[in-house]
């Protein structure tokens, strides 16, 4: 079978998903849903979609057999991987395909055709940031899914991480908190399917439906706070195309992914550091920075994971909101820069 007909099938796949692309820019304009489509169209057909997703998912499964010498937190190590290549991965195809979609469409005179017809600039880069975002939407959700199965193989794998901790100064077992993040979800979703089930079998599988419910919904509101940096990275490549090349905003986007995560590290840095010219002038470009850039450090996995307590559910569900919101705020700020860039670009 020819390759270009293996990814169409691939893509008719997600087709049901194409009715989100309408909801969210029909609303708005048809024009803007159409552009919105026929990015999203053209993102999963591209060979780089799948490409990263199937790489991605063999990092994923590596990651479960590789020793990590932790002495019994192999299991956290591998799910703050998991977290990082599912988002990384996102951010990379996006970047990509942000970049060279809207860039060839301006260089190549696309652009032209398409605002000889009644659609203006506005609803062009919108909906062209909507299509790559949906499609950015699934690839995470298809990694969170394949990191969900990984993690519970990673339970079966190594027995360590199952192991109780070794009894306390009173003589009697502690239980080991092995996941923070999903421990407080299995307190409180178990017990309501062990209660209606007379039998002994009944009840195990309930129970797995139980676990397995709630390290599915802690391991969501892990994936949509690594979605909240896609999302504003790829505003950020959305509205740099429309003036400079691929390549200079590959490099772009690159800077300021690592300057967004470094910029407060910087700062509690310099501020400890003490007084001088050097520690003055590094202090204040981290400050510029930390104002300036997006606060990457915000959507970081490691603290909910890292830890030796349980992580109460609710709070971190109000955290993941909070920094939804606060990524809605700098995308839109992001798109409107490139509006107003887009709008003096002369495209014939």
């Amino acid at each position: 079978m020819p390759e270009g007909d293996t990814i169409r099938k691939a893509a008719a796949l997600l087709s049901p998903l194409l009715p989100i692309a309408y909801l969210m820019s029909w609303i708005v304009s048809p024009s803007l849903g159409a552009i919105a489509q026929a990015a999203y169209r053209e993102a999963c057909r591209q060979p780089m979609f799948w490409l990263i997703i199937v790489s991605a998912t063999c990092l994923i499964w590596f990651s479960v057999g590789v020793p990590y010498f932790t002495f019994g937190d192999d299991y956290k190590m591998m799910k703050q991987i998991g977290f990082d290549v599912a988002m990384l991965s996102s951010v990379l195809f996006g970047v990509l395909a942000a970049s060279m979609s809207i860039s060839e469409e301006i260089e190549g005179r696309t652009a032209v055709t398409l605002m000889s017809k009644p659609v203006n600039r506005r609803q062009f880069l919108v909906g062209k940031y909507l299509g790559i975002l949906l499609a950015c939407l699934i690839m995470s959700l298809i990694l969170g899914w394949t990191l969900n199965y990984a993690l519970r193989a990673m339970r079966e794998f190594d027995p360590i991480n199952n192991a109780p901790d070794p009894v306390d100064p009173m003589g009697t077992p502690v239980e080991k908190v092995v996941d923070p993040l999903t421990f407080q979800a299995q307190k409180t979703v178990v017990p309501l399917f062990e209660k209606p089930v007379p039998s002994v079998t009944g009840k195990a599988v309930a129970r797995g439906c139980g676990l397995w419910f709630s390290d599915t919904l802690a391991h969501s509101l892990g994936i949509l706070l690594g979605f909240g940096q896609v999302m504003i990275l790829v505003a950020i490549a959305s509205a740099l195309a429309t003036r400079i090349s691929f390549v200079v905003n590959i490099v772009l986007c690159l800077l300021i992914y690592f300057l967004g995560h470094l910029a407060p590290v910087l700062v509690r840095v310099t501020e400890s550091a003490g007084t001088g010219v050097g520690v003055g002038l590094v202090g204040f470009m981290g400050k510029l920075f930390d104002v300036l850039l997006p606060a990457l450090e915000f959507f970081n996995m490691g603290p909910a994971i890292i830890r030796e307590t349980p992580l109460d559910l609710w709070q971190f569900g109000t955290y993941v909101v909070t920094v939804l919101g606060y990524s809605l705020i700098y995308t839109s700020i992001a798109l409107l820069v490139g509006l107003l860039l887009f709008e003096d670009r002369d495209l014939a």
